[in-house]
């Protein structure tokens, strides 16, 4: 059951994903550029045909290939339950889903389309499946460096 309640959860980020690059495309594309909180963040449609940072920009099939099976792997993980740590389960929704929401792009577009940008900082325009990505492997390496040094004091306590 909780490998079918985190695939539903899965699919509801992409959709919202999916849904805020419709708007964005019909929205903000026309125009390029919008301001939001002026000087803090603003929308600012781009097209991104590589991976973080416009990296692999060239090889974008090949993104796309190691993007699924990677996916594929965490799908399989949430599905049937491997990920045991309540955690862990949703730093790997929020990845899975990020990284679905952005290889559907490549699939159909031949691009992501960004459109977030922080205004005050030279830093890449992204989106919300960028963070989903972001922030669950944030969140999951937190968790594991959390669980190591758990481990290690009860390993010390032991001995």
């Amino acid at each position: 059951m909780v490998g079918i309640v985190s695939l539903i959860i899965t699919a509801v980020l992409v959709a919202a994903d999916q849904i805020l690059k419709l708007l964005v495309d019909s929205s903000l594309k026309p125009i390029g550029e919008k301001a939001f909180a002026d000087g803090f963040i603003g929308w600012k449609y781009v097209e991104n045909t590589g991976a973080a940072f416009g990296s692999f920009s060239e090889n974008t099939t090949l993104l796309s290939i190691a993007t699924g099976i990677v996916l594929l792997v965490g799908i399989y993980l949430i599905a049937f339950n491997k990920i045991k740590s309540k955690y862990y389960r949703i730093c790997a929704v929020m990845i899975v889903a990020g990284g679905l929401g952005n290889l559907i792009d490549r699939i159909f577009r031949g691009y992501v389309i960004d459109y977030i940008e922080f205004q005050f900082i030279d830093f890449a325009i992204f989106n919300f499946a960028d963070i989903l990505v972001t922030v669950g492997s944030v969140l999951l390496m937190g968790f594991l460096i959390a669980d190591i040094i758990k481990d290690k004091k009860k390993g010390d306590s032991n001995g």
